[in-house]
């Protein structure tokens, strides 16, 4: 077990490497001084291209930017979540004062209400200015800054659609003043919070005691999740949170697995490539930016379309192919697969022969096309 984990880390280091991070001072004029940040871009980004990305904002940038951003370049490298654009703020000198709220009504004030309106007037308008970013954006925190980031949900219109609470340190009124705001959101938000049986006693009990509340919640439009770390402490639950935070907020946007294919593919009411279309469609609707189709998802809704003998489903899925891959074997191969399924074995002939001549893909090379070849010479 230990020699795994150990693996998981050398990889996760690896994949930081080779991203690009950048470090730079940034001249706030609300906080009357420079403050250090650190950008980590998609590997091989190009801003020339139109491709919009998410931006996660993570707050102790100190110490919680390496592990955020290498479970997202790990986890987008298996396109089990898009690419994303991170940010870190670091605050190990200016926490006490960054984070400070007014101790009657508890919201943040003086230095706090500085670095409140830093955060939104100042440095997510200078990202989106220079990067490509999406509106679909992320705020993480630990402690003192899950605490904070709480305070973004009490805008008319948050600027945030998903938020990450590592064992917040919870002002006082929080509990229920969550429960109330995330009660009216009326935008798709997700809410994640997380403690460990070994956390700090009094941050443990306010924390169930949040969950208690938050698990009360009647809201279709609220994605709330909590977990309770076993064997885990004040510090070692954030590398155990942030890849369950991560699975949460972009499950939708996961190629179909096989229990997404028995539970909804196959028991969908239309067609399985209406599923297909209704899926990522929802993911543009969810996230704000369009996806890929990606041959997992042509391969499963083909599985689907065979079991319930539903060949126009493989013919919209050659046509889809065509567009979304118009150099690769995969849009012959599913139109020979609907001429085939359709008793036209000359026409499925020269689809699959057509295919030899273009670029294999991930599921469909040059060996997987001669097999449907022979087999259909082997019945003529």
């Amino acid at each position: 077990m230990f020699k795994r984990v150990t693996q998981l880390y050398v990889f996760l280091f690896m994949l930081q490497v080779t991203s690009q991070v950048i470090y730079e001072p940034f001249q706030s004029s609300r906080l009357g001084e420079k403050r250090d940040i650190k950008i980590q871009l998609p590997r091989n980004y190009n801003p020339e291209e139109k491709i919009e990305y998410p931006l996660i904002i993570v707050l102790d940038g100190d110490y919680l930017f390496e592990p955020v951003t290498g479970n997202v370049d790990y986890q987008s490298y298996w396109g089990e979540m898009p690419k994303c654009i991170v940010v870190g703020v670091n605050q190990s000198t200016t926490r006490a004062k960054d984070f400070h709220y007014d101790e009657s009504q508890f919201f943040p004030s003086q230095d706090g209400a500085d670095f409140f309106e830093f955060l939104g007037m100042e440095l997510v308008p200078y990202i989106e200015g220079k990067y490509n970013v999406s509106d679909f954006r992320i705020v993480m925190g630990h402690d003192l800054s899950a605490n904070f980031i709480n305070y973004y949900l009490f805008k008319d219109k948050p600027m945030y659609r998903a938020f990450v609470s590592f064992s917040p340190d919870l002002a006082p009124e929080m509990k229920t003043r969550l429960h109330q705001r995330l009660s009216t959101l009326d935008v798709d938000t997700f809410y994640y919070l997380s403690t460990a049986d070994n956390d700090i006693s009094r941050l443990h009990k306010n924390i169930f005691e949040a969950d208690a509340l938050l698990k009360t919640l009647d809201n279709p439009k609220v994605h709330y999740r909590f977990d309770n770390f076993i064997d885990a402490d004040h510090y070692s639950m954030v590398g155990l949170g942030i890849p369950k935070a991560l699975n949460q907020i972009f499950d939708l946007y996961k190629p179909i697995n096989i229990k997404e294919y028995n539970e909804k593919v196959l028991t969908y009411e239309g067609s399985p490539y209406e599923y297909l279309e209704k899926k990522y469609k929802d993911i543009e609707f969810f996230y704000g930016f369009e996806k890929k189709v990606v041959e997992n998802d042509f391969k499963a809704i083909a599985a689907a379309s065979n079991k319930k003998d539903d060949i126009e489903s493989l013919k919209e899925l050659s046509k889809l192919a065509k567009k979304e891959y118009p150099d690769s074997m995969i849009s012959s191969y599913y139109m020979g697969m609907y001429y085939e399924k359709d008793n036209n074995l000359k026409k499925a002939l020269q689809y699959y022969n057509s295919g030899l001549l273009l670029e294999p893909s991930e599921f469909i090379d040059k060996d997987v096309l001669l097999d449907k070849i022979y087999a259909i010479k082997d019945q003529q």
